[in-house]
């Protein structure tokens, strides 16, 4: 059902702090701290005795104590006391433990054989240390419907016509024709639309006048992550092979779905544009034009999700989703490679 051997992102880092925070993903329940060194730790939330969960008892120092009877647990998952037998602390009384990684204000979390956690594996971020590239805040959605639907979205550069009217709609999005490419990492569903004015998100912050030439790039790779990245460009200076001009605007959303379980998914996101790093009304206008299309997203997705999974007559598939059916295919098969290691 869900690819493990690879990173998600669990949330925001600044959200998780000296307390013990109750999480599920990919189905399984987690607790995550932080040590008393800042170190992230995630273990299973459940007490090997009488499955209690871990994140209803209580840290002391880097470990956990079951609220239940007592047994205490180190960052490994070792059962480190064992108060009610202090001289026999049982030997099967361990937890799984998960890795985490704080990178790009993001706290990520390796699902699988955590003696192949490669953080080098973790979703690059390009120019994120470059300080002429600002970012925004960013947010964070709980969305009621299976994780591949989202992805599924973030494939389909055409539902902006009708979903995001007032933010990113424009010309050509409704009937440009979609390039579908595969890459080693996913999917990329793209076109660029000629001599047509900016959409309405992006019209404020362009630094020219009239019309532009616009790319919309959407990307999915493995196993959720999304990169939308939008170029707007003067008029003729857009289109594939050509070099951005000292006017262009370059902006990427970063969206990261890690499933909650089969039915709901937790959607992280920001912005990175290649323009104005220290603007913060224009980051703060940005976010909320986004966090207001991600909600429309939502709305849509929810119902898809309940109609999808429990349709009363057959469903039919267009042309656009030809992306998504790709990136399907591409997860599906390296989830089977995972059974059979």
């Amino acid at each position: 059902m869900f690819l493990k051997n690879c990173w998600y992102v669990a949330g925001w880092s600044v959200d998780y702090a000296r307390t013990l925070k109750a999480e599920t993903f990919l189905g399984e329940n987690i607790v995550i701290y932080r040590a008393e060194d800042g170190k992230p730790v995630a273990l299973e939330d459940a007490c090997p005795h009488r499955k209690l969960p871990l994140s209803k008892g209580k840290l002391i120092g880097d470990t956990v104590e079951c609220g239940y009877h007592g047994l205490t647990f180190d960052c490994s998952g070792a059962c480190v006391s064992a108060p009610t037998q202090r001289d026999q602390i049982p030997r099967r009384a361990v937890v799984k433990t998960y890795p985490t990684l704080d990178r790009y204000r993001l706290l990520w979390i390796w699902m699988g054989d955590p003696e192949i956690a490669d953080p080098d594996l973790i979703f690059p971020v390009e120019n994120f240390e470059n300080p002429n590239w600002g970012y925004t805040d960013g947010g964070v959605l709980e969305v009621d419907c299976n994780y591949l639907w989202v992805c599924d979205n973030l494939l389909d550069p055409s539902h902006v016509a009708w979903v995001h009217v007032t933010s990113f709609a424009g010309a050509g999005t409704d009937d440009e024709p979609l390039d579908v490419k595969k890459t080693d990492q996913g999917v990329v569903v793209s076109r660029w639309i000629h001599g047509q004015p900016p959409s309405p998100y992006y019209a404020g912050i362009v630094k020219f006048e009239g019309n532009c030439d616009r790319l919309q790039h959407y990307e999915m790779c493995l196993p959720g992550i999304g990169l939308n990245k939008s170029i707007y460009t003067p008029v003729g200076t857009g289109g594939l092979g050509k070099d951005p001009t000292d006017l262009t605007l370059i902006n990427i959303s970063y969206n990261f779905m890690t499933p909650i379980d089969e039915d709901r998914t937790r959607y992280v996101w920001f912005q990175h544009r290649n323009t104005d790093p220290h603007d913060r009304e224009i980051s703060e206008t940005m976010n909320a034009g986004a966090r207001m299309a991600f909600e429309e997203d939502r709305e849509v997705l929810e119902y898809v999700h309940s109609g999808m999974k429990n349709p009363t007559t057959p469903y039919i598939d267009l042309g656009l989703d030809a992306g998504a059916k790709l990136f399907r295919q591409m997860l599906n098969r390296k989830i089977e490679a995972e059974k059979i290691v």
